[in-house]
C-alpha cells in the first residue's frame, strides 16, 4: 500500500484528496476536503491542515493539478499569489515525490479513472485502441490536449490550441469576429474568446447589439451587472450560467440563439481538433459548460458542425465522441498521475 495525495488547485477553490494505492485494488479514497484558496498564503499550510484533519501520515507521492502553465517543475497561479516549486514543496512537506501538472493534463489522465456513468456518448464511432485520444473543454477558457499511447500507458500532452485563431464559417460568425475586433480594439480573435464562458457572454452582447432578438428583463439585468463590473478582479455575476439556464428553459429567445451559436462554434472547433489528431481512441468533451447545457449539446447541432468538414466528413463520423459528466475528472487524473510517480 502506498499513500498518495492529489490536489486540484484553482485560484478560487482547491480540493485535496488522500488515497491508498495498490496494484491489486487500484486507488481508494481515504479523505477529501475543499478549501478556499485565498484563505492560505501558500499550499504548504493548506496541505498540513488537510493531513492533520485526515489524521494521516505523510504521503509518499503527491500530484497537484494547476490552473495555469507548469514550467521546469514550477507554477505561478494566475489569480492567486502562490509560487509553487516541487523541490521546495517536497522539502517542506516531507513528501518524497511531487509532481505539478497543468489542469488540462490532469483531465487527460483522469479519463482512465472514469466509469460509463461518468460519460455521455454523442457518437459511438469506430474505436481504435492504439490511436490518439483528444480532449477539448470549454469553461473559464478553452482547453485542448491529446494523449499518445506508449507501450501499455498513455503520455498526456497539454496544448494551447484554445488560443488558435477563431475561424468564422458564415456571415453571422464573420460579423461576430468583426464585432469582437472592434469592441476590444484587438488584431485577432482566439477560439477561446468565443468558445468559453466569456465567449457566451460576448455572443449574447453581439446578438443584442445587432438586435438579432429581443432580450428578457431578467437576463438583460444580469448582463448589465456584469458589464458594470468590467475591470474588477472578482466578478459577482455569472452571466454565462444565467444565459445557459434561460436557453435550457426556453425563457429567453436571445439566450437560446446565443447558446445555439456557441454550440455550433464549439462543435466546429472540436472537429478542427479531430482533423489534426484523428483521435480514434476517442474525443472527450471536458470543461464545466457542456454538462450544464446537456440537452442542447445532444440536440444534434454540436455533432452536425463537428462533422461538417466537406470531404473529411466520413472520417469524422468514425471518431468516438464523449462528454465527461464527472466534474472531478481533474482530481481523478492528479491521483492517477501521483500513483505513477
Amino acid at each position: 500500500m502506498t499513500l498518495v495525495l492529489a490536489g486540484d488547485i484553482g485560484g478560487t477553490k482547491t480540493i485535496l484528496r488522500a488515497l491508498e494505492s495498490s496494484e491489486s485494488s487500484g486507488l481508494k479514497t481515504l479523505y477529501e476536503e475543499s478549501y478556499c484558496s485565498g484563505d492560505f498564503p501558500d499550499l504548504v499550510l493548506m496541505v498540513q491542515k488537510f493531513l492533520a484533519a485526515a489524521n494521516s501520515s505523510t504521503p509518499e507521492k503527491a500530484c497537484f493539478a494547476i490552473a495555469g502553465p507548469v514550467v521546469n517543475n514550477t507554477a505561478k497561479l494566475t489569480n492567486l499569489a502562490w509560487f509553487l516549486d516541487t523541490h521546495r514543496l517536497a522539502q517542506e512537506l516531507g513528501i518524497v515525490s511531487i509532481s505539478l501538472i497543468n489542469d488540462f493534463a490532469a483531465v487527460g489522465y483522469g479519463i482512465f479513472g472514469l466509469t460509463k456513468q461518468d460519460l455521455l456518448t454523442l457518437q459511438v464511432g469506430k474505436h481504435k485502441p492504439e490511436a490518439p485520444i483528444g480532449v477539448i473543454g470549454a469553461g473559464t477558457g478553452l482547453g485542448q490536449g491529446f494523449l499518445i499511447k506508449q507501450g501499455n500507458q498513455y503520455q498526456v500532452f497539454p496544448s494551447e490550441g484554445g488560443h488558435a485563431d477563431f475561424a468564422p464559417r458564415n456571415e453571422l460568425e464573420f460579423q461576430l469576429l468583426k464585432y469582437l475586433l472592434d469592441k476590444h480594439d484587438i488584431e485577432r480573435v482566439s477560439a477561446e474568446r468565443v468558445i468559453s464562458g466569456l465567449g457566451i457572454t460576448s455572443i449574447y452582447q453581439f446578438l443584442r447589439d445587432r438586435k438579432i432578438a429581443s432580450e428578457s428583463p431578467e437576463i438583460a439585468q444580469v448582463v448589465r451587472n456584469l458589464e458594470q463590473e468590467a475591470g474588477q478582479a472578482e466578478k459577482t455575476v455569472d452571466a454565462a450560467a444565467a444565459i445557459g439556464s434561460a436557453a435550457l428553459a426556453k425563457s429567453d429567445c436571445l439566450s437560446e440563439q446565443t447558446i445555439q451559436l456557441f454550440i455550433e462554434a464549439y462543435g466546429a472547433e472540436a472537429g478542427n481538433l479531430a482533423l489534426k489528431l484523428l483521435p480514434h481512441g476517442g474525443l472527450y468533451i471536458a470543461g464545466g459548460i457542456a454538462p450544464k447545457i446537456l440537452p442542447l449539446m445532444q440536440d444534434g447541432s454540436f455533432m452536425l458542425n463537428f462533422t461538417h468538414k466537406g470531404r473529411m466528413r466520413s472520417i469524422l463520423e468514425e471518431i468516438p465522441v464523449h462528454i465527461i459528466l464527472n466534474q472531478q475528472v481533474g482530481l481523478i487524473g492528479a491521483a492517477l498521475c501521483a500513483s505513477r510517480l
